[in-house]
């Protein structure tokens, strides 16, 4: 006989638990009720058994109904849980309905759902494809270096020059596993400030509180814009790293909407021996199709999230040199830093899904569609220029524009809870200059999300005018709370029966959803 499991599968075929109703249907089958045994003849070889149930839906002729009926009653989600099923329908009709403008967000593909939301996730993998922890992976290893070698291609990189790690869980968690792996507790590093559009996991401290965990466990020092072009300032970057002599630079951003000079970056790296990395996360789509600078031909390594403007699940990957730098031989360090180091089992079903994304990217239909999501930002941008506003840098080169409602003497924190209120969905975001991230002074605006819905120029400037008839909502409205120049009663004063201009907004969240419900969403 062959058998999964021997002894235990013996077991559990002649001694079966009785279950109120089945987990598969029985119909067709030529048992009934619940046999005390199988005769173990009939049992054939496992895998050749699970492809015939999995494919008919029915147990096989050979194997006896009380091996299914053991298993635990499986139902779908609105019947297994009303509750959650709810929210997430919800959240369906929230999505469809809004403008999605977060420059961080995206809509994935069906595709990219279904490996997301498939048997991959039942596995345990640690380690790497030849070299698991577990037993049971060759499906999951050719699954995985599937994923790496389109993530090489993706991104136009020659396998032995490049490697790639893609089982970091996002993209915090994979700087920080880059760290691990190149530098020891208390080296130097430098990133972009966060107030002037930098990320939290690039190092940021203020003067009371080490704030990211990257600040706790290295010693940090910004580098940051000229307030008076909103463009990063190299210069100072260079006088200060001369002095800092930090052991690596990081370049990226959240909230930039300028490329950045890698080759400026390179040769202030290079004068202090530093690692250089970037952090592509916003950008990695734009990237993969060409469509603004290439950090590749600069950087030693290169993280990223897959959920962005690259379209993937929420995972993160990491690439980095074959060859050692300063030292250091990458392949075998960031492996290592990522497992044991930092990470347990990898989220089979996020590579599953993130090989789907990695595929689509070397179409030329994504090439095309990262192409509009840079022209609909631009038309953005341009729109919001005609109408007064002020642009840090003045305008765009990728996915995102950053505007400063301080000119207007409001601020982000307000404007971000009247659009919202109008389905119009972005973020608060902190502008060179400001004091505080809780209320600071600008909006981040991004493009791809409704790119990916159809979204052409045309329906970017009236999303500027949209966006502009909701400042000039928040700034009456702002005016009509009297005494009180704190956020929370501003806020508390909107979500009440007693705001006076809830029918504009109501009438700006009418046209707005008229719009966007004329666009499907992928998946939904």
């Amino acid at each position: 006989m062959q058998a999964c499991g021997g002894t235990a599968m013996m077991g559990s075929l002649q001694q079966p638990m009785r279950v109120n109703k089945p987990a598969f249907p029985l119909k067709g089958s030529r048992f009934v009720g619940f046999p005390h045994q199988v005769k173990l003849n009939s049992v054939k070889p496992c895998r050749a058994q699970v492809e015939g149930s999995l494919v008919t839906g029915r147990p096989s002729s050979s194997v006896s109904a009380s091996v299914l009926e053991n298993s635990l009653v499986d139902h779908g989600l609105s019947e297994a849980d009303p509750e959650v099923s709810s929210i997430i329908k919800k959240e369906k009709e929230r999505q469809f309905k809004s403008l999605e403008l977060i420059a961080s967000e995206n809509f994935t593909s069906r595709a990219v759902m279904e490996a997301v939301g498939s048997c991959l996730t039942n596995k345990y993998s640690e380690g790497l494809p030849g070299k698991r922890y577990y037993g049971g992976n060759e499906y999951i290893d050719e699954l995985e270096i599937l994923c790496q070698k389109r993530a090489l291609a993706a991104f136009h990189l020659d396998k032995k020059k490049w490697g790639i790690n893609v089982q970091p869980l996002s993209g915090s968690p994979a700087n920080f596993e880059v760290y691990t792996a190149i530098l020891n507790p208390h080296d130097r590093i430098m990133g972009l400030d966060l107030p002037h559009g930098g990320h939290l996991s690039h190092g940021f401290m203020t003067p009371k509180r080490r704030v990211s965990g990257t600040s706790i466990y290295f010693e940090s020092m910004p580098y940051r814009l000229d307030e008076s072009t909103g463009l990063v300032d190299y210069d100072m970057l260079e006088k200060t790293a001369t002095l800092f002599r930090p052991k690596l630079i990081i370049a990226g951003a959240s909230a930039y909407p300028r490329d950045f000079d890698y080759p400026r970056m390179r040769k202030i790296a290079d004068a202090v021996g530093a690692f250089l990395m970037m952090d592509m996360a916003h950008i990695s789509g734009l990237v993969a199709a060409s469509v603004v600078a290439n950090p590749f031909e600069y950087c030693d390594i290169v993280t990223t999230t897959t959920h962005k403007s690259l379209r993937g699940p929420r995972g993160g990957m990491i690439f980095f040199k074959k060859d050692p730098v300063l030292g250091v031989d990458l392949e075998s360090a960031i492996n290592n830093a990522v497992f044991p180091g930092l990470q347990g089992g990898p989220h089979n079903h996020t590579i599953g899904g993130l090989a789907v994304c990695l595929k689509h990217a070397q179409s030329p239909e994504f090439k095309a569609y990262q192409n509009q999501v840079v022209s609909n930002c631009r038309a953005l941008a341009n729109r919001l220029v005609e109408l007064g506003y002020t642009l840090v840098s003045g305008g765009t080169d990728n996915h995102l524009v950053l505007v400063d409602l301080r000119p207007l003497g409001i601020d982000g924190a307000r404007v971000e809870k009247i659009l919202d209120m109008a389905s119009i969905t972005l973020n608060k975001n902190s502008v060179p200059g400001d004091k505080s991230a809780l209320v600071p002074g600008g909006i981040r605006i991004g493009s791809p999300a409704m790119t990916t819905r159809g979204f052409k120029e045309k329906e970017f400037i009236a999303i500027a005018d949209f966006i502009h008839e909701g400042v000039q909502i928040t700034i009456d409205a702002k005016g009509l709370v009297s005494g009180s120049s704190k956020l929370q009663e501003f806020l508390k004063f909107a979500a009440s029966s007693d705001f006076l201009l809830t029918d504009k907004v109501s009438s700006l969240c009418s046209r707005v959803e008229a719009l966007t419900t004329q666009f499907p969403i992928p998946g939904a």
